[in-house]
């Protein structure tokens, strides 16, 4: 993929652009964001860039995607770039922006590491980037073309028809789209996004996972208050839809995108059970949403393999859908739960943070988890000391993905 000559400077000046990537994402977006202030007001998620972990993961994509050129010329990191792509398609990202984004980088790098910047360094670099970006627009392309939307014009107007409180601080939105349409089904897990206008005129937009059956006519999102700390900012979009956001509203939605789905192979073409993989589905938090798809699918298509349904939270009380994820996990013919709390648990409950240890894990699962990162980095590792292959774990983070650059 990457020419031989620009293999040979990119292997020589890696370690350099890895050493200054921070600073120089840092630097990217302030000019980026100086040029193109609408970025950060109705693109760009406001809280992700306070809080530097938007420059962290792109700085760990670019270090990733430019390491995988080097160790295996053959191949690309399909995965990675499959997670970015669909996150750019459910912002409505189009070919337009990669132009934008490559002047403002590389005036970063240029800026940051001087001299060092030969012509034949800047040269390899441009080719790095534009074999990562011309990757991600051919997939986003696909990507739209499979919704039937134009690049970019993703998103419909969709009504609040219900809400419910499950928790105190998540609440659970029913959405249809205006007119009475028929909404498209789903890949159970996807997610879509969702914007909203702001008390400033910002159009900020974050994404969701669906929490009901695919085909059902009615979407449900379940959203989590994020009520920010002392290096985290509260999350403007949940904040906004959980004080202002009731039935009869309308929201922004995006078609549904994402790559955290189940595999065909572990659901099996019919529903002999001798056919399918064992399935596991583990949890933290609000992380249980994509979680309850999955089951609804697994129910749907009369999955008689053992289902494994693994859950972490602070408390009982701040389980979210767990009614819901314990009655779909009964429907299944082998379904199996185990939930975990640091405070509160109940005779039926384990106390404390998830142990797989003493949990039999069918040969042959297939693992998909959705959390906070130490606790996927925690299940991952348990899961992979069970003889659970690596490729059989799948995972997905909410927000910025950190995980990219070691994934």
């Amino acid at each position: 993929m990457l020419s031989d000559t620009s293999t040979a400077t990119v292997r020589a000046t890696l370690p350099a652009v890895g050493a200054a990537i921070g600073e120089i994402t840092e630097l990217f977006y302030g000019k980026l964001f100086a040029a193109h202030p609408d970025l950060l007001r109705d693109l760009f998620n406001r809280g992700n860039q306070a809080a530097g972990t938007q420059r962290q993961a792109l700085a760990g994509s670019i270090a990733a995607f430019a390491t995988h050129l080097l160790e295996h010329p053959d191949t690309r990191p399909d995965v990675m770039l499959s997670r970015i792509a669909h996150k750019h398609a459910s912002l409505g990202v189009s070919p337009a922006h990669y132009p934008i984004v490559h002047e403002h980088l590389f005036a970063a790098i240029a800026e940051v590491l001087g001299d060092a910047v030969t012509p034949e360094v800047a040269e390899a670099w441009d080719e790095v980037y534009w074999l990562m970006a011309n990757a991600l627009i051919a997939i986003e392309t696909r990507l739209y073309e499979g919704q039937e939307v134009l690049t970019g014009g993703t998103w419909r107007e969709w009504e609040v028809v219900g809400r419910s409180e499950e928790t105190a601080d998540v609440a659970s939105f029913l959405l249809r789209p205006l007119g009475g349409a028929a909404p498209q089904p789903f890949r159970a897990g996807q997610y879509v996004s969702v914007q909203v206008e702001l008390a400033d005129g910002a159009r900020q937009i974050r994404q969701y996972s669906m929490v009901g059956a695919p085909d059902a006519a009615v979407r449900q999102i379940s959203v989590k208050r994020e009520h920010g700390g002392e290096e985290t900012p509260a999350g403007e979009v949940s904040n906004h839809l959980h004080d202002h956001v009731g039935v009869g509203d309308r929201l922004r939605v995006s078609a549904p995108f994402g790559d955290l789905v189940l595999d065909e192979g572990a659901l099996g073409a019919t529903a002999d059970g001798a056919r399918q993989r064992p399935v596991l589905l583990a949890s933290a938090g609000i992380g249980v949403t994509p979680m309850l798809s999955m089951l609804h699918e697994l129910n749907a298509r009369e999955h008689r393999a053992p289902v494994l349904v693994l859950h972490a939270d602070r408390s009982p009380a701040e389980h979210a859908l767990r009614a819901d994820q314990t009655a779909l996990a009964g429907k299944l013919t082998d379904g199996r739960v185990a939930y975990w709390y640091e405070e509160a648990a109940g005779e039926a409950d384990r106390a404390g943070r998830a142990d797989l240890t003493d949990l039999d894990v069918p040969a042959g699962t297939v693992a998909y988890l959705c959390g906070p990162l130490p606790f996927m980095r925690a299940v991952r590792g348990q899961l992979l000391a069970k003889g659970v292959p690596a490729a059989d774990v799948h995972y997905e983070v909410f927000g910025p993905d950190l995980w990219l650059g070691a994934a």
